[in-house]
């Protein structure tokens, strides 16, 4: 797909009817009779007519004044809007509430409708005439004096099927082709083989699309309940889609627990395969004062956790739960010692405690950088670009991804196992560092999930090149590849370098009333555990 010209005025008239061309040529078989007949007669209907839909697509509505709709390229938007009218795609009879009226109108053309006062506000205005509204009606008939019209956009949802199953997602939008054109944002060029769709079945976009409307019926505080049946209706072979719903499941539950419906919760989480539904449901039997089922499932998850989180979280929980039942207390397994130290420092005025730290250390012949997740994430994504961006079957599927589709699914190593061992099997013979240098030069400035490139300055990569020992980093990689979702936060904040003598410290900095997240613990214990140097600095603001 060749960028758009950003001179022609139509650049996103071009860009849309790609789109089109592209699912036409890659779902074709997916595509039901009205997507089909929406892209067929799209083509039919004239440019400025085109151009005036995709305008209106591409702005939020879902109501558009016929006076907004001013576009130099398109001229007058009574002409252009007349096939889309017949089409059925855009409509100017819609039946307005009076809060849709007060969307669409400035208070003083309210004022002089409806003679209110001026010193009110439209939301007070809207209050004070909101019980003796008529009803809903198309604003011609609220306003048969205002040369004007407000139109719908019917195809909507028709559209955002299509950029659904082009992007396979509704959080990006048209924007992506002028963000990538302007070289705001810019993607690794990886092969889409024909095969690789992210929505492979017609199925497979009737699921999204259903899932979408429970996700967003949740955020709307919809009832739970019928939320619940619609959600347990839906079922999918994709592994990927599979993943989103045990997503929303598990948010259900939260929602669950927050407004106190334990035995909701226990069901939904008995179900549930996202991480960290056993732990949830562990505490909500503990909530709902049903210890011994609690326990015997906290030691039943104790034989084996499903990941660093969960073994973190058991041993808090395993102690608390004997005592309830009376049971004798076990001994607990020593943890690692990590070093820590108190610091007293003077305030500087918008200087984050961080970054006050780095500088009080930082020091000619040892520098300190506030890294925090940045260092680490994109040595690892530097040196392990191939295997990210391998072109395996599903995992890219339109030309704006940063990132392979299935990054965070379980067998993503799995999947990619002969690119991940012949980029890590480069930290044992000394390949590593060419190999970081050289895709730091070949690939900067592309979207990647792991690379932070602002945050990586030639000089601070070297460093840390000659700096860390490459057993730190096969280390550090090996963790990240466990739970990529858990273990790409958490780092220490700061690193500080000894050049002339090739050795590091790696600083996790807590203010006044801070304390340390589960995250951070588990990457200060996993460090102290490798050898690797690091340190928890405590600070107190010392009077200036």
């Amino acid at each position: 797909m060749t960028p758009s010209n950003l001179d022609d005025p139509f650049y996103y008239l071009i860009n849309f009817q790609r789109v089109l061309d592209w699912l036409t040529q890659r779902y074709a078989d997916v595509l039901d009779a009205d997507e089909v007949r929406f892209i067929n007669g799209f083509a039919a209907v004239p440019r400025e007519s085109q151009a005036l839909l995709v305008r209106m697509v591409m702005r939020k509505g879902p109501l558009y004044r016929a006076s907004k709709l001013n576009y130099a390229e398109i001229g007058p938007a009574a002409q252009a809007v007349v096939p889309l009218l017949a089409h059925g795609w855009v409509d100017s009879q819609m039946p307005l509430s009076l809060a849709q009226l007060f969307d669409v109108l400035q208070k003083a053309e309210l004022l002089a409708l409806f003679k209110g006062r001026a010193a009110l506000r439209k939301d007070q205005l809207l209050a004070l005439w909101q019980e003796s509204a008529p009803e809903p009606q198309p604003f011609a008939h609220w306003c048969p004096d205002l040369d004007d019209g407000v139109y719908s956009l019917p195809v909507r949802p028709l559209c955002d099927r299509l950029r659904l199953l082009f992007f396979g997602n509704l959080r990006q939008d048209w924007s992506e082709f002028v963000l990538a054109d302007l070289g705001v944002y810019r993607y690794e060029q990886v092969e889409l083989h024909p095969a690789s769709r992210g929505l492979q079945s017609r199925a497979d976009i009737d699921f999204c699309v259903a899932l979408q409307a429970c996700r967003q019926a949740l955020e709307e505080g919809s009832e739970l309940a019928p939320l619940l049946q619609q959600l347990g209706g839906l079922a999918s072979t994709n592994p990927w889609l599979v993943g989103r719903r045990e997503r929303l499941l598990f948010a259900i539950g939260q929602q669950c627990e927050r407004q106190g419906l334990w035995q909701e919760a226990l069901g939904i989480y008995g179900q549930c395969r996202y991480p960290g539904a056993r732990a949830r449901r562990i505490r909500v039997l503990e909530r709902s004062e049903q210890y011994p089922a609690a326990l015997a499932l906290a030691e039943t998850a104790a034989q084996a956790p499903e990941s660093a989180a969960e073994a973190q979280q058991l041993p808090r929980m395993l102690p608390r739960l004997r005592r309830k039942l009376g049971l004798p207390a076990q001994p607990r397994a020593k943890k690692p010692v990590v070093n820590e130290w108190q610091l007293a420092l003077a305030p500087e005025p918008g200087v984050s405690v961080e970054l006050r730290v780095a500088l009080h250390l930082d020091q000619a012949e040892a520098p300190v950088h506030y890294v925090e997740n940045s260092l680490m994430n994109s040595l690892f994504g530097l040196l392990c670009w191939p295997a990210v961006f391998a072109a395996v079957p599903g995992a890219f599927f339109h030309p704006f991804q940063s990132g392979p589709a299935d990054l965070h699914q379980a067998d993503f190593r799995q999947r990619r196992a002969e690119q991940f061992q012949a980029c890590l099997a480069q930290l044992h013979d000394g390949r590593y560092q060419d190999s970081i240098r050289a895709c730091y030069r070949e690939k900067w400035g592309l979207q990647s999930p792991f690379v932070h490139w602002q945050a990586l300055s030639e000089p601070l990569l070297e460093l840390a090149l000659h700096c860390l020992p490459a057993e730190h980093l096969h280390h550090c990689f090996e963790r990240l590849l466990q739970d990529i979702a858990a273990n790409r936060a958490g780092m220490p904040d700061l690193i500080q370098f000894w050049p002339r003598e090739r050795r590091y410290q790696m600083i996790e900095v807590k203010g006044p009333g801070d304390r340390l997240q589960d995250n951070q613990l588990r990457w200060l214990e996993f460090c102290a555990r490798h050898s690797m140097p690091v340190q928890v600095c405590y600070v107190q603001w010392a009077p200036s």
